[in-house]
Order: structure tokens, then C-alpha cells, then sequence
């Protein structure tokens, strides 16, 4: 099939956000009774799956300490209770299992997940804590723990057979993915600012509305679209701090326990919620007994049959050079940055030793797995959901990406014209204006 010269609606990107937002576009073209054929493209770099999205823990939660992010994820866990199956998605819950330090953040979660009418409970005090989890692992046995957040809707996805799913619905409703295409540049329309056509190694395309959804690469398509590497933040002090990087990049790390996932299961014999533990008790080696850390440590886990154990990971640490290859083409195959270091793996397996007595004497099953990878992540690590250039859509995750698959469809609406409230408090303008999302004591810097 000839590479198309004009698409309604061009859509950048195949990963999560990217094909979202085409199955809302098509759902509505069609709810109109209007065609999709040739209206809507996707042009994507490499494969489906072949970046962020294809590597992805997978793991849907809700668990945030920002008001406006705690909204749009119950809007996105709504998305993926959809379609569980077409999705590949298990709605198994969520667990945020914390120390002191966090107990009143995590209390606050809680509350106003109770006020927008999120299924959950909340455990708190040492030995409640314990009991409960107990009452789930019989061999656990994690120390400094005072609260327990147990989301009960969540859960995770298979990252691969979840993004095939989604290409399926896509090209189901007619909507054309082009796979192998890079995008080299944006062209302006004659005497304005909007996107008239997009230059490619096939060739150029002219379109109407300009969907970017890049993830690890949203810094090189701010570039293209002339915005500014450095900006203005104005803090909650109300001092404006000039010269900011907008843009920074984060290593994640990740890995697999090459167990049965079996070995994961509950007292009852079930699937458990993804398990997410945030400490500050001294975390000993699991190999020879050093102290490995004692400072504030967290590690996130769960049973994974796609991944063939258990799979997770911890927390991520900062890229000081983003300006080398791995920045600006973080998932190539050149990179092998997104396999986990050997420090990570003592690390984590020694957290999950920390937590249960079954993992103690497991080292040897780690596998190095492609997992994690280089994160995108704004100034203030939040997402921007803005319209730039006129008729241009641009999709910045700041590595929240996965769980919000709801991001799309909204995305969606708004480029149809219904502005959406849940996208408003990430629109750009929230740097200069002060308008920041607050901060928690996790270790985490998107939360």
C-alpha cells in the first residue's frame, strides 16, 4: 500500500497513548456515522511494542498523593475495566505498604480516594499492619511498616499482548498504523504557526490535527515544535526561578525472579495485588549480610506469567548526561541501558527477601531482563497534556505513561473540540503561573 500523502488526523507514536487516542477518534467518527478509512494514521518509528510501551511493568494503579493525577487514573482504570480481556488486563488491586514517615500522605490518598468513590481500605499502626498482611503472606515479615493502602480495583497488564490488543481494536475500526516510519521533521503552514504536513523517511504527509504521543522522546519533538529547552517555574513561594530545564531523564530499573509466579501467590491460594513497599528500616544484604542501605528504599512486584516469574522494581535514579545517545534514542538498539545493573538486582532481591521469608536465598534466579529503561520526564516530573502550534496535540507522560491509557480518549475529545477538566492541570502554563502539583515523602519523583 502507497505511504499516504494527507491524513484528518496524524497520529504520532504506536505506544500506549498513541493508539488510545486513534480508538477514541475512530469510536467517535463512527458514533457520528462518519468513515475512518484513510482519516486516521499512526505512524510509528519502529514496531508496535518496540519502545516504552513493549517494555512496560504494566502495573495500573490509582495510588497517588496529587489530587489531579488521582482523577485522571481512576478515569484511566475505568479504560482498562473496558475490555479486561481485549486489554489483557487483571484487576487483581493494588498495595501501597509504607513506613511512618508516610503514613499521613498515604491517609490523605486514602481519604479522597474514599471522596471521588475509589474502592479501597486503609490499615494503619505497626501491628494492624502486620496482621494484615499476615493474614495474605503467611511469611511476611517486612519491619518499620505503619500503613496499608489496599486499592481493591487495579492491577496490571501484559505489556506486549496489551499493545497488540490495542493495534487490533485500531485497525478493526479501520485506522491505518504505519510501522518503520521516522519522523525528521514539522512543516508550517504558510503564514501561521499550525503543522501543515510532517517530513518522514517515506515521505511527507500533510494532516489537519497533529497528535505527537512520544514518550522517551517527547524532549527532540519539544525541539521540533520550537518550544524552549529551558523555562520559567514560579515555586510555592511565589518566587519565579528562571533558566529551568523542562526536560530530564531517569533510569528505571526492573527486573525478574525466574520463580514459578506460583510462588507468589496468597494464603488462599489467589493471584495478590501488585505489592508496591515503601521503608526507611535498614535494607541488608540478602547475600552476605551488608547493610545495603539505610535510607528510604522502595520496591514494587507482583506474580507475572508473561514475564515468566516475578517481576518489578525500584526506585529510579537520575541520567546526569541526557545529551549522549541514550537520551535522545533511549529504546535503540544500540542501548542496552534498559537491562538493570547488578546493584540493582542485589538491591531488589534483598528488598523482597525483606519482605517474605520465600524470597530469602533467591539471588541466583535473578534474570536480566529488558525492563525499565530511560524515562522523559518534565520539570516537575508531571505530565503535559497541551495543544501547541495551532492544531498540534502534543502527549508529554513523564513516564507515568502506562496506567494512563484513559490519557487518549480524552485526548481524543479535546482535539473534537470538548476541552476536558481532567487534563487542565497539566497543561504547560502551570510552571510559569505556579500552579504545581504538591509533593510526597516518597522516594519516587513522580509521586
Amino acid at each position: 500500500m502507497a505511504f499516504p500523502t494527507h491524513a484528518d488526523f496524524l497520529i504520532i507514536g504506536a505506544g500506549i497513548h498513541g493508539l488510545s487516542t486513534a480508538w477514541r477518534l475512530a469510536d467517535r467518527l463512527i458514533e457520528k456515522g462518519e468513515t475512518v478509512e484513510g482519516r486516521i494514521i499512526v505512524l510509528e518509528k519502529s514496531g508496535i511494542a518496540a519502545g516504552a510501551s513493549g517494555i512496560a511493568c504494566g502495573v495500573v494503579r490509582n495510588n497517588y498523593f496529587q489530587p489531579a493525577m488521582r482523577r485522571l487514573m481512576a478515569h484511566s482504570v475505568g479504560v482498562w475495566e473496558s475490555d479486561p480481556e481485549g486489554l489483557s488486563y487483571h484487576p487483581v488491586g493494588y498495595m501501597q505498604i509504607s513506613c511512618e514517615s508516610m503514613r499521613e500522605d498515604v491517609a490523605s490518598i486514602y481519604e479522597q480516594q474514599q471522596a471521588i468513590g475509589y474502592e479501597s481500605s486503609f490499615i494503619e499502626g505497626a501491628k494492624a499492619s502486620d496482621a494484615y498482611m499476615r493474614n495474605m503472606f503467611d511469611d511476611w515479615q517486612a519491619k518499620g511498616i505503619t500503613s496499608v493502602l489496599h486499592e481493591k480495583r487495579g492491577g496490571y497488564s501484559n505489556n506486549t499482548k496489551t499493545m497488540y490488543g490495542l493495534a487490533k481494536k485500531v485497525e478493526d475500526r479501520g485506522v491505518r498504523i504505519i510501522t518503520g516510519v521516522e519522523v525528521k521533521g514539522l512543516n508550517s503552514e504558510s503564514g501561521s504557526d499550525s503543522i501543515a504536513s510532517v517530513d518522514t523517511t517515506k515521505g511527507t504527509i500533510s494532516c489537519d490535527k497533529l497528535i505527537v504521543a512520544p514518550g522517551p522522546w517527547a524532549r527532540d519533538f519539544w525541539q521540533m515544535l520550537g518550544m524552549p529547552s529551558q523555562i520559567t517555574v514560579k515555586g510555592a513561594d511565589g518566587v519565579s526561578h528562571d533558566g529551568i530545564d523542562m526536560w530530564r531523564f531517569w533510569q528505571l530499573e526492573e527486573g525478574v525472579l525466574r520463580l514459578p509466579p506460583e510462588v507468589l501467590q496468597t494464603n488462599d491460594g489467589k493471584v495478590p495485588p501488585v505489592i508496591h513497599v515503601d521503608t526507611d528500616a535498614p535494607l541488608m544484604s540478602d547475600v552476605d549480610g551488608s547493610l545495603i542501605t539505610d535510607e528510604m528504599w522502595g520496591i514494587y512486584y507482583k506474580p507475572d506469567w508473561h514475564f515468566g516469574g516475578i517481576q518489578g522494581g525500584a526506585s529510579p535514579y537520575k541520567v546526569e548526561t541526557p545529551v549522549n545517545k541514550v537520551a535522545i534514542d533511549p529504546y535503540g538498539p544500540s542501548s542496552p541501558e534498559f537491562v538493570a545493573s547488578d546493584e540493582f538486582a542485589h538491591m531488589w532481591v534483598s528488598a523482597l527477601a525483606h519482605c517474605h521469608k520465600r524470597f530469602e536465598g533467591s539471588m541466583p534466579k535473578y534474570h536480566r531482563e529488558a525492563s525499565g529503561g530511560i524515562g522523559c520526564f518534565t520539570a516537575d516530573s508531571f505530565p503535559v497534556f497541551d495543544h501547541f502550534c495551532g492544531n498540534t496535540t502534543l502527549i508529554a507522560d513523564s513516564n507515568h505513561g502506562w496506567k494512563m491509557l484513559g490519557v487518549g480518549h480524552l485526548i481524543a475529545d479535546e482535539v473534537l473540540g470538548e476541552p476536558q477538566e481532567l487534563l487542565e492541570p497539566f497543561r504547560f502554563d502551570r510552571f510559569e503561573k505556579g500552579n504545581l502539583h504538591p509533593v510526597s515523602n516518597s522516594p519516587y519523583p513522580w509521586s
